[in-house]
């Protein structure tokens, strides 16, 4: 029995990642429990397992008295002729240490010591998983679509099932079940039936994790991202900086012929990512943010993080973006509030110098040409992070 129960236990810390030392302390709480039903108690008892082969006793500690008239009690005191036949050398007051039978253990305590046992399995299996989830938190893991729980998604990531709620999914994705697509773990929380776990695909560290997965600049830390903005399921904005002049971060993160990001496009079916050099100079941040869009000038209060922008008339309209999205990820990207507007605008407002927006060189018209994209008026274009 002793190898049966071996090969059981190797198997349960290699399958379910249980260790043997708190199966082994489960089996002594049984052995202890079942003591205490097949004889009424259990305080004196106590139980021995060799670790190394599974071999086990349980032992009664008794109190010595002269003969068996005055024992009163068989569970805590044993005859002085008895315990003789343990150890010689015992005399009466001593306490001895008696072996018990545990083959004689009645049908009820022997099924609930197998449910001690069972229960604590339960409790490390569910423990195991805890820990090993929530080492992921704020990580993106692989799971497989499941089934539908109402509007929710239940994703199996492998030793346990995870939920994407309708706020976490990205309105323009269809899941299907047996499809396998990657989430952000949000939070692990240790409930009473096991770990419940939350995931994401419209969270922004999402898109952050995917680039550190696939850029090997990231994972070593030649380039770092030092922001990003989201619109799940639309676009991106990614701010990425490298700490050595020699490596281009914009293109470590593109890779050759855009393999990189658009590995990161196809996992998230389409999504549009912009990936800019980050700048200390908010001017130039800013600037930055909003391309696609040519800039003639940008104006930062970083006291006040504010920013004002001024566009050729023809780039209006792709400065800010459809419904106004390029303008409101770059203020978001950036931190700053932008007021983009063009240069027809900006040279009809009051106290407006082109001077004040530029550093030491001149604006120069004749540096843009028209293009398809024309002047759009709007009463406020202003952004707020």
């Amino acid at each position: 029995m002793s190898k049966e129960l071996m090969d059981a236990l190797d198997l349960l810390e290699k399958e379910k990642n249980i260790s043997k030392d708190s199966l082994f302390d489960a089996i002594e709480n049984s052995l202890i429990t079942a003591c205490k039903n097949n004889f009424g108690k259990a305080d004196n008892i106590r139980v021995e397992i060799n670790r190394e082969n599974c071999d086990f006793k349980c032992y009664a500690e008794k109190e010595v008295v002269e003969t068996e008239e005055d024992v009163m009690d068989p569970m805590l005191e044993i005859s002085l002729d008895d315990a003789k036949k343990i150890k010689k050398s015992i005399k009466v007051g001593a306490m001895v240490d008696v072996p018990l039978n545990s083959k004689e253990f009645g049908r009820i305590a022997t099924q609930n010591a197998k449910n001690v046992i069972l229960q604590k399995i339960r409790e490390e299996e569910r423990g195991a998983i805890y820990n090993e989830y929530f080492e992921k938190e704020h990580d993106i893991v692989t799971g497989v679509v499941q089934r539908f729980i109402g509007k929710n998604v239940s994703i199996n990531l492998g030793r346990a099932d995870a939920i994407l709620n309708e706020n976490e999914q990205v309105k323009t994705e269809h899941y299907r079940p047996t499809q396998r697509i990657r989430v952000y773990v949000l939070e692990v929380k240790n409930g009473s039936k096991g770990p419940r776990i939350l995931v994401s695909r419209t969270h922004p560290d999402l898109v952050k994790r995917l680039f550190e997965q696939e850029v090997a600049e990231i994972q070593d830390g030649t380039v770092e991202i030092k922001s990003i903005a989201r619109e799940a399921g639309s676009r991106t904005k990614i701010a990425v900086y490298s700490n050595n002049p020699n490596v281009d971060a914009v293109g470590a993160c593109v890779g050759v012929n855009g393999a990189r990001v658009n590995l990161i496009v196809d996992e998230l079916e389409g999504e549009k990512i912009d990936v800019i050099e980050w700048d200390e100079n908010p001017g130039n941040l800013i600037q930055n943010a909003l391309s696609p869009a040519k800039i003639v000038a940008v104006f930062a209060d970083p006291d006040e993080k504010s920013a004002k922008v001024v566009v050729p008339d023809y780039q209006l309209s792709l400065a800010i973006g459809k419904e106004g999205q390029n303008a409101r990820l770059a203020a978001r990207l950036t931190g700053y509030k932008i007021d983009i507007k063009s240069e027809t605008q900006a040279k009809d407002a009051p106290g407006f110098r082109m001077e004040d927006y530029l550093d030491d060189e001149d604006y120069d018209e004749e540096d843009y040409e028209e293009g398809e994209y024309q002047d759009e008026e709007s009463e406020d274009t202003s952004v707020e992070e």
